[in-house]
């Protein structure tokens, strides 16, 4: 008898979570078609707004007082230039610092204490670390209101994104690919480039590029440094016709972003304006998704090609 109560009570503790997981995925799904709707719905009312004014000349035109002529020229030049010097200092320093904590760090207090705070870092409001930007990279170092300084900005904001997507692909791999590597006689460097790396790359690009897609939206930390709201020139080109055939001085350029452009034109009266920033909005949101899209599709490609 006392068999036959313990099967049942076995048996209402089962369906009790059953109905709480039943419970929990109804809210999960009401919650993401919420954030689905939210989004399809503000996109398209930028779509419908925005795309009349999508053309060859709104790409290639300055910023105007007119917004007929009004262009995004400046700014997705300006966004590009940023990004790549983000790319550039984030990614080798992330990468090298996920790899360090990971596999070559010792387990003691520091190592906790950087751990703890790389993983606080990365929810950081994107202000503090604009400010962290103008005192050090414009002050500081002189960088001034510059592409560099910019770049530099964003790059400390992802930089903790990058170590963390790191850290974790590395965790993925099985232990076994370490210990045969080990059991054939590699050093630590040659498992660590040759295994763990190439296994884990797939991962650790997601991360980058979803860092990246981060920071091409970012406004506060560029509006901090002092980004030009207004700005009808190009930075110097990066690539010259005379040797050495690359310049360095569009890293010192002021410069503006697309998020800064469409700061300008909401913030103006007249519902031209607004048509642009629509449409500068929706060529922000399809860069973003492309980036997320293009992670996506080289994590699958990654993955399919790894032979465990």
């Amino acid at each position: 008898m006392k068999n036959v109560n313990d099967i049942e009570e076995i048996r209402k503790i089962i369906s009790l979570h059953k109905r709480w997981d039943f419970i929990f995925m109804i809210a999960g799904v009401l919650a993401l078609m919420i954030a689905v709707l939210t989004f399809m719905a503000l996109f398209a009312h930028m779509l419908i707004d925005g795309m009349p004014r999508l053309n060859w000349e709104f790409f290639t035109s300055f910023p105007s007082r007119r917004a007929e002529s009004a262009g995004i020229l400046s700014a997705w030049v300006g966004t590009t230039l940023v990004m790549l010097v983000t790319a550039i200092a984030a990614v080798p320093l992330g990468i090298g610092a996920g790899v360090y904590l990971e596999e070559y760090a010792p387990k003691n207090l520091f190592t906790e204490i950087i751990e703890i705070n790389v993983t606080n870092l990365a929810g950081v409001p994107s202000i503090i670390y604009g400010l962290l930007a103008l005192g050090l990279f414009v002050y500081q170092l002189g960088f001034g209101q510059s592409i560099l300084a910019a770049g530099l900005a964003l790059a400390l904001l992802i930089l903790p994104v990058v170590i963390v997507a790191t850290r974790e692909a590395i965790r993925a791999i099985p232990v076994s690919i370490r210990e045969g590597a080990y059991a054939l006689g590699a050093t630590k460097w040659q498992t660590v480039s040759d295994h763990l790396l190439p296994y884990s790359s797939a991962g650790i690009l997601t991360g980058i590029i979803i860092g990246l897609a981060r920071a091409i939206g970012e406004t506060a930390p560029i509006i901090t440094i002092g980004a030009l709201t207004f700005i009808a020139f190009l930075p110097p080109s990066p690539i010259k016709q005379e040797f050495p055939y690359v310049s360095f001085e569009w890293l010192t350029a002021p410069f503006t972003v697309m998020p800064i452009q469409m700061f300008n034109w909401v913030s103006r009266p007249e519902e031209a304006f607004q048509l642009n920033a629509a449409a500068a909005g929706l060529v922000l949101v399809v860069m973003t998704l492309t980036m997320n899209g293009l992670a996506i599709y080289l994590r699958y490609r990654m993955r399919k090609n790894i032979k465990w």
